[in-house]
Formats: C-alpha cells, sequence, structure tokens
C-alpha cells in the first residue's frame, strides 16, 4: 500500500488487522518508494497494490503506467485508493490499467469492508469481465 498521509496508513494496517482475512502488509509513503521496493530483484511481489493517487516524489497514476508498463510486474492487481471522485481520474486509472476504484470510505467499518471485498475478489474472473461498472467498488 502506497499513501503519503500518515493518518491514512494507519487506518488502513488497522483495517487489515480487523478484516478477517489473512495478509502481509507492506506500507510505503509514495510512489517512489513503491516502485523502488517493486523493482528490487528476487523481491517477493504483493498479489495486489493499494495506491492512492495523489503523493509526492511519484503519484499513483504514474505507478500505475510505470507497472503496467513494466514486463517484471505488469501482471499485479492495482487498486486505487483515493480520495477523489472525479470523473477525470476514475477514467484515466481504468483507461491506464486499474484493476478496480476505490473511494476512501468514510467510516472505519467501511474501510473494512471495501478491504475485505477486494482481498475476496476472484482476480482472473474480475479482470477478463472488467467494465466501467465492476471497477468502482461501492460500499453500501
Amino acid at each position: 500500500m502506497a499513501d503519503d498521509d500518515a493518518d491514512d496508513r494507519l487506518f488502513f494496517k488497522e483495517a487489515i488487522e480487523k478484516s478477517k482475512i489473512r495478509t502481509k502488509l507492506s506500507i510505503f509513503n509514495d510512489g517512489q518508494e513503491l516502485m523502488d521496493y517493486l523493482l528490487l530483484p528476487n523481491v517477493v511481489l504483493p498479489e495486489i497494490v493499494f495506491l492512492d493517487l495523489n503523493m509526492p516524489k511519484k503519484n499513483g497514476m504514474q505507478c500505475l503506467r510505470e507497472i503496467r508498463e513494466n514486463e517484471k510486474v505488469k501482471h499485479l492487481c492495482v487498486a486505487i485508493y483515493s480520495t477523489s471522485s472525479s470523473e477525470r481520474d476514475i477514467e484515466a486509472t481504468f483507461v491506464n490499467g486499474a484493476n478496480i476504484y476505490i473511494n476512501k470510505p468514510n467510516t472505519f467499518d467501511d474501510l473494512v469492508k471495501a478491504i475485505e471485498k477486494v482481498l475476496r475478489i476472484n482476480w482472473q474472473y474480475q479482470t477478463s469481465s472488467l467494465n466501467r461498472d465492476t471497477f468502482l467498488l461501492r460500499i453500501h
């Protein structure tokens, strides 16, 4: 997970811990840290990357493009995790190959639900049937 906001990182970490799904979480303060890690030789790659859009050094869109252009990591599932609900941002991340778009929930319980839902997705099926309706995750 890459996010420059310390509170959001902590909130996310606590939600992962509360979720009922066993998960190993690595947290990065910005996109540059994330990309440096992903491109290390012999690194164990994650199954999914949660990416904030608005970060210093390297933003989420830059990371997404680099991931999709790099043979080593282009297969990774990428979940955009952002406060932005801008149609332009949602469309741009969809076009650039993100797998799902999550608006940062307002409550802790909704965040836990969102994380559990994303971690339970069958990505092979999700990716083959990806469209605008399944791209934006909605928690009710």
